[in-house]
């Protein structure tokens, strides 16, 4: 493994690198998370270039200017760009969660570019009615008002940082350790932060209905193969995957006992279900 950066449109984005001369792999992690999510699956995933990407704002990479949104579109693009940066015309997706999503449009909007897409816990992005369009956009406008680091939280050290993120819940402790201590940068008063851009926390102020999402979902044209949860997370529910997972031309969809980051908790049996797909095995008749 070793850390890589890529000069692109959106700044220099930061990633760790697993393998070298395999099929190529991006990885794209949850929201929040950072590159490091993928290190205990990388240990079982062999043959791949994989290049676990920290997303813009997140982890080591460049936070976009004020004047920029973080939207799953942006994400993409920016996806788009550092695969140009590392020379790939072609490649394909892993991703978690935000980053299943973000692959997602990836695979939709050009699927020239992906061989295939593998995703854990996500098939498309989170979407709303209609009829909330108006009040989401100005709940996105008056949180804009807010100075990007009025809610910073300094930490005095990694372990409390550490007990903070068991607390959202989701993760054991080792899990937690790896993203929270790749999240962190020094405060400069002998503490630490979070060096995620706080932005990122804000509601979006737009999204797509779920017509929307499943008109995306339906222009894949790749094989994909989708890894979720046994029961199945609040916010990836079951009804909403299956309808999902109809769209789809070519897909297998799995389930495993675990929780949402279930490629950190479980990484050897997620690896089972992905690694052949994304070295383009064949599976077993």
């Amino acid at each position: 493994m070793r850390e890589i950066h890529l000069d692109t449109p959106f700044g220099r984005l930061a990633a760790l690198r697993f393998g070298h001369g395999g099929t190529p792999v991006i990885a794209l992690h949850g929201w929040l998370d950072n590159a490091a999510s993928f290190l205990p699956l990388s240990a079982h995933l062999d043959g791949l270039d994989l290049v676990a990407l920290d997303l813009p704002g997140h982890g080591a990479s460049a936070h976009l200017p004020a004047s920029a949104e973080y939207t799953l579109v942006n994400a993409a693009r920016a996806v788009l760009s550092a695969a140009d940066a590392l020379g790939w015309t072609r490649f394909s997706l892993l991703g978690h969660s935000m980053g299943g999503a973000t692959a997602t449009l990836v695979a939709a909007g050009a699927p020239q570019r992906v061989a295939r897409l593998a995703l854990i816990e996500a098939l498309g992005g989170l979407t709303e009615a209609e009829d909330r369009t108006a009040q989401r956009l100005r709940e996105a406008f008056a949180a804009q008002a807010e100075p990007a680091g009025a809610r910073r939280r300094v930490f005095p050290d990694v372990a409390l940082a550490v007990r903070a993120r068991l607390q959202a819940g989701g993760l054991g402790e080792p899990a937690a350790r790896l993203i929270v201590e790749r999240g962190l940068a020094p405060a400069g008063d002998g503490g630490y932060a979070w060096r995620s851009d706080a932005r990122l926390t804000r509601p979006t102020a737009v999204r797509m209905s779920e017509a929307q999402m499943r008109d995306v979902i339906a222009a894949i044209e790749c094989p994909v193969r989708l890894v979720h949860a046994v029961p199945a997370f609040r916010f990836f529910p079951a009804d909403v995957r299956d309808a999902r997972a109809a769209c789809l031309r070519d897909a297998e969809v799995v389930g495993l006992d675990g929780g949402h980051h279930l490629h950190m908790e479980i990484p050897a049996q997620v690896a089972a279900v992905i690694g052949g797909f994304l070295r383009g095995e064949r599976a077993a008749s």
